[in-house]
């Protein structure tokens, strides 16, 4: 695929509050126009409905966390359900990033706090480490199975709670995705690409992609992953992104 001059992105995430985020400044520098719009759609399970699933979460004394939505639904419920958390919980965390935002609801230096390296696989070492912990995985009905199945192999105590549900967003606003790059961020964002637009096709468009989830969601979709973060060069979507841009440009 030929590339083009970038004059427009399409970010599949909501428009950051800050008028510092990196997507601005890339906007400026490039003299670029970048839209967002998140492509899918997060609903918290009530506190009725989560009860359903018979999970007692002071029974556990280890939270895996997978996204900033599963901190964000795992403590809401614990607030919906007048639920004190022992401050010897520990928190599995599938990355740094993940890590740091947990210090919007606790001290993360006077708890004890695990992390990967970017991906849930990632974990099983630390995972080894622990094996008498009661595992929760606070996630989606939208998750991966590795590690229900590692925990599984593994024979360690170990339940799935439902936090929250992911469903496609209605982009009938947007009318086509006619953008020189589209950057994904989760699978489910894939699935409601083609929910919403059925007949895409990737022409010239360049697909930048973040999490190894997200990358292998692009090409089992049978698309070209042009952009790939985070890597150990370009940890952030909008620096790879720079990068790009910087040598599309270069070659005009």
């Amino acid at each position: 695929m030929k590339n083009t001059k970038v004059k427009s992105i399409l970010v599949c995430q909501p428009k950051p509050e800050s008028e510092k985020s990196p997507f601005f400044d890339l906007a400026k520098k490039h003299n670029t126009k970048i839209d967002f719009r998140p492509f899918i759609e997060v609903h918290g399970i009530s506190a009725k409905d989560f009860r359903k699933q018979k999970v007692n979460i002071l029974d556990y004394t280890a939270i895996i966390l997978n996204s900033r939505n599963s901190v964000d639904h795992f403590f809401r419920m614990c607030t919906e359900m007048k639920v004190e958390i022992h401050i010897d919980l520990k928190y599995f965390c599938v990355n740094e990033s993940i890590a740091n935002y947990l210090s919007k609801y606790i001290f993360v230096r006077k708890r004890k706090v695990f992390t990967g390296k970017g991906t849930e696989v990632e974990l099983f070492p630390i995972f080894k480490n622990h094996p008498k912990e009661k595992y929760l995985f606070a996630c989606s009905d939208w998750r991966k199975h590795d590690i229900q199945k590692f925990m599984k192999k593994g024979r360690y105590t170990f339940k799935e709670g439902f936090f929250y549900k992911i469903a496609s967003s209605n982009l009938n606003d947007l009318k086509n995705v006619n953008y020189d790059i589209i950057v994904f961020y989760s699978p489910a964002d894939i699935q409601s690409l083609y929910e919403n637009f059925p007949k895409f096709k990737q022409l010239k468009t360049t697909i930048a992609g973040f999490g190894a989830t997200t990358h292998k969601a692009i090409k089992d979709a049978g698309l070209n992953l042009n952009i790939q973060a985070p890597t150990p060069e370009y940890p952030s979507m909008a620096m790879a992104i720079d990068k790009f841009i910087v040598e599309v440009n270069k070659a005009k």
